[in-house]
């Protein structure tokens, strides 16, 4: 089994959901008490935090870099970022290191095509619906990814930052996000793109009135087939 390593802690939430997802995926894959070799890097959100605030990205991308070279160093043979957003600065990543970076929107992507989706709804931080990295890599693979408008976005920023990677679900902000991929399927949107890790600790795929597509599940479930690959 290959070593997988984890840049993570932003948030510590969707870390969790990583290790518990890789853990559970290979324990089905391989039975028995298998579970997943990792190697964490969990970072001190705050300071991510304070870079994202101040568009500090390029700072953001060295910091994560660093952790990526500790990881490959400690023998990790490949890497996964557990955040969304922090694919801003996944080329600074793989750049640092000579190991595999499996990137989150590709593999989203791939399921998506295999579905015949081509206009996901992206739930995800302001950073990613606004910054532009996140859509065109989907362009890349014929997917045309559409987002909220302004207020809608503000809402779910804040429904990330203030309350999922604080552990806080709340049935207000649940009813809120339901409201807009009501809109979104309204306007031709055909599925959902859970486009944070944390998304899943509030919504229910078998809730919403268009397919989910949880991207931390299809990232970590690549990273097992990776890890298990025989060759």
């Amino acid at each position: 089994m290959r070593k997988i390593g984890l840049i993570g802690g932003m948030s510590f939430e969707s870390t969790a959901i990583y290790y518990r997802h890789l853990n559970e995926a290979v324990g089905r894959r391989l039975g028995g008490l298998h579970s997943a070799e990792l190697l964490l890097h969990s970072l001190d959100f705050q300071t991510v935090v304070d870079k994202q605030k101040a568009g500090r990205w390029k700072e953001a991308g060295q910091q994560l870099a660093q952790a990526g070279q500790g990881l490959e160093r400690a023998g990790a043979q490949c890497l996964l970022i557990c955040a969304v957003t922090m694919h801003l600065v996944a080329d600074a990543v793989a750049a640092a290191v000579d190991i595999p970076l499996i990137h989150v929107v590709d593999e989203t992507a791939h399921a998506l095509n295999a579905a015949g989706r081509a206009k996901p709804l992206l739930l995800t931080t302001r950073y990613t619906m606004e910054n532009g990295f996140y859509q065109e890599r989907m362009r890349r693979h014929g997917i045309d990814v559409v987002v909220p408008e302004a207020p809608g976005r503000g809402a779910l920023h804040d429904i990330i930052f203030d309350e999922l990677c604080a552990g806080k679900v709340l049935d207000a902000s649940r009813t809120r996000l339901m409201a807009l991929i009501d809109a979104a399927a309204n306007e031709g949107a055909d599925a959902v793109i859970f486009g944070c890790t944390e998304i899943g600790m509030i919504l229910d795929a078998a809730d919403l009135p268009l397919p989910a597509f949880d991207s931390a599940a299809l990232h970590a479930d690549a990273a097992v087939d990776f890890a298990l690959r025989e060759g």
